[in-house]
């Protein structure tokens, strides 16, 4: 899962990347249609694809002489299930900071001239 996860995470680490994802995210689209919406070379486009190809976010096939990619959200989805391991630990540090700052405020209105 380990490794998944961090070939996940460099192929998003790139923005070229992470637009791809979400232009993807939109419907399918050839990597020609790619080349004129990022305004890049064919080269580039297709590294950029490649890496995301290879830590399972998209796809591609070959339909005739396209090669059209689309998105596979398992991916992310492993992502998603990862950050919400640490969704809950952040909610619960956030609840007792929350805490903390009432009892600031209640004690500041008690003793309005002191510093806490």
């Amino acid at each position: 899962m380990d490794i998944v996860l961090n070939q996940t995470f460099a192929a998003l680490a790139d923005p070229t990347r992470r637009s791809i994802i979400a232009h993807l995210s939109r419907g399918m689209a050839t990597v020609s249609e790619l080349v004129k919406c990022f305004e890049l070379t064919q080269p580039t486009i297709s590294a950029h694809l490649k890496v995301l190809e290879s830590a399972g976010l998209i796809s591609r096939s070959r339909v005739a002489q396209t090669r059209p990619c689309k998105l596979e959200p398992t991916a992310l989805q492993a992502v998603d299930a990862w950050l919400e391991d640490y969704r809950s630990i952040w909610e619960g540090n956030y609840a007792r900071l929350d805490a903390v700052l009432e009892e600031l405020k209640l004690t500041h209105h008690q003793h309005p001239g002191e510093t806490p």
